[in-house]
C-alpha cells in the first residue's frame, strides 16, 4: 500500500456486493487508502477469491436476517463500523409489459429493499461520523424507456437516501447517494431479463471507486452524475 495517509485510514468498511465489478474496485481503492474492509456477496466462490479483506462471507442480503448478519460480521471482525457501501444491484431490459412480475420483484428487492434493510441494520452500529453509501446511478435522475422498472427501483433508492440523510443527521451520520453514469462493471452483460441495448463506452469502475472514496473523505453529501466527469 502507498505511504500516503488518507482520512479513510483505519476506517472499518462493510461492502455489500464486494464481488461485483464496482465492489471489487471499491475494495481495492479502500485498501489502498488503508481502510479495513469486510466484503460480502452472494457467490461463495467469488467471495473466497477476494484479497486483503479483514473477513469475507457469502450472504444472501435479500432478507433482513442476511443484512443483520453482514453488519454483525463487520462489527465482530473489525470492532467497529464506520462506513457501509451498498454495491449490490441487478438490471433488466425491455418494455415493462414484457417483464414478469418476478423480474420486477427481484429488481426492487435487490436495488431498493437491500439498501433499506442494510441501513436499518447498520444504523445502530455505525460510529459517530460514519456514513452509508448507496449507488442509485444516473438512471435515478432520468429514467429511460426499455429500463423503466430498473430505473424506478433505482429512483426509489435515491429517494430513500434523501430522507434517510435527514434522519441519520440526528445521529451525526452521513448518507451519500452516488449516481455515476453507465459503468463498465459487466452488470449490463448479465441482465435478469431482456437484452442490453448498445451503449457507449462507460466509466471505469476504478474511476468511480476513486470518486466515491474521495467524496467520503471530503465530507460530500451527494454525488450526482455530473460529479463523475
Amino acid at each position: 500500500m502507498s505511504d500516503l495517509k488518507h482520512p479513510l485510514a483505519n476506517a472499518a468498511v462493510l461492502i455489500a456486493g464486494a464481488t461485483g465489478g464496482l465492489g471489487q474496485a471499491l475494495t481495492t481503492e479502500l485498501q489502498r487508502r488503508d481502510a479495513s474492509v469486510v466484503g460480502v456477496g452472494l457467490s461463495a466462490n467469488k467471495v473466497d477469491a477476494l484479497d486483503g479483506c479483514a473477513a469475507t462471507r457469502a450472504i444472501d442480503l435479500r432478507d433482513a436476517e442476511g443484512c443483520a448478519e453482514a453488519v454483525d460480521l463487520a462489527v465482530s471482525t473489525m470492532g467497529k463500523l464506520d462506513v457501509v457501501i451498498n454495491a449490490v444491484g441487478v438490471v433488466a431490459f425491455g418494455p415493462v409489459d414484457e417483464l414478469s412480475i418476478d423480474t420486477i420483484e427481484e429488481l426492487f428487492m435487490t436495488n431498493s429493499f437491500i439498501p433499506i434493510m442494510l441501513a436499518q441494520a447498520a444504523g445502530p452500529q455505525l460510529a459517530e461520523g460514519g456514513a452509508v453509501v448507496n449507488i442509485s446511478g444516473v438512471i435515478a435522475e432520468q429514467n429511460l424507456p426499455g429500463m423503466a422498472a430498473y430505473g424506478a427501483s433505482k429512483a426509489a433508492t435515491k429517494s430513500f437516501s434523501e430522507a434517510l440523510a435527514r434522519e441519520f443527521r440526528r445521529k451525526k451520520l452521513r448518507v451519500l447517494d452516488a449516481r455515476p453514469g453507465h459503468t463498465e462493471t459487466g452488470l449490463a452483460d448479465h441482465p435478469i431479463a431482456g437484452e442490453s441495448p448498445k451503449m457507449p463506452e462507460g466509466l471505469s469502475p476504478e474511476s468511480v471507486a476513486v470518486a466515491i472514496c474521495d467524496a467520503l473523505e471530503a465530507g460530500t453529501k451527494d454525488l450526482p452524475s455530473t460529479a463523475f466527469g
